[in-house]
């Protein structure tokens, strides 16, 4: 496991059992990222079905200027999860500008890679993928600040940076496609949680760490 920053070792050395219970393994993406799931993006064909829609042509994001913490986690979730393979453009493609506009100090980047590859699919899933037709979108439910970041914040005792706060997202990853010559669609739920970093810190918002997807800060 990467080494833990000291400014983050407070974080958890100062928790009791309990908080550490719930807001250390909650927190675990942005003190050592998500680790290395057994299987990254789920490349499992879409279930057949009547009805399906197209975001063929669909290119990559680009991130608001905002210092809005919501606003902005709201724009770096589509950019993870809004893709199409028919538009030419790989998966890392889709995700670069998340990385592209990452915390401006480069202290997070090396783990922010890390995180994001949890979220795309591999080489080999996306080539699957594209012999599908499969076109990816994701509709957000919420995007609220989690109940234990305040917590979380008090444990800190100053050694987050001014600004730094979580917005964990829920939503529903809709998937269409072309299954053996028939419109294809599914639909899974997701919840992950996005760590940034906003005013005071930089003029703006930026992706320091994102948590395992399926495991986001409650």
């Amino acid at each position: 496991m990467p080494a833990v920053r000291r400014r983050l070792i407070v974080l958890i050395a100062v928790a009791s059992l309990i908080v550490l219970a719930t807001i250390g393994v909650g927190v675990y993406g942005l003190i050592s990222g998500p680790g290395h799931p057994t299987s990254r993006a789920n490349a499992t064909a879409p279930s057949s079905s009547s009805s399906s829609s197209s975001t063929a042509g669909q290119g990559p994001a680009v991130l608001p200027q905002t210092d809005n913490p919501a606003v902005y986690a709201e724009a770096v979730a589509a950019a993870l999860f809004d893709w199409s393979t028919t538009s030419g453009y790989s998966a890392s493609d889709y995700t670069a500008p998340v990385l592209a506009d990452a915390d401006p100090s480069g202290e997070e980047l090396p783990g922010l890679i890390e995180d994001i590859a949890g979220y795309e699919p591999t080489s080999e899933q996306w080539t699957q993928l594209v012999t599908m037709q499969v076109a990816q979108q994701l509709r957000i439910t919420s995007a609220v600040v989690p109940s234990l970041w305040g917590e979380a914040l008090v444990q800190a005792h100053g050694q987050l940076r001014p600004g730094t706060t979580a917005i964990t997202i829920t939503g529903v990853r809709h998937r269409t496609g072309v299954w053996y010559g028939q419109p294809a669609t599914s639909s899974t739920p997701v919840s992950f949680t996005i760590f940034e970093a906003c005013s005071p810190a930089f003029s703006r918002c930026h992706t320091l760490r994102l948590s395992q997807l399926g495991d986001p800060l409650q």
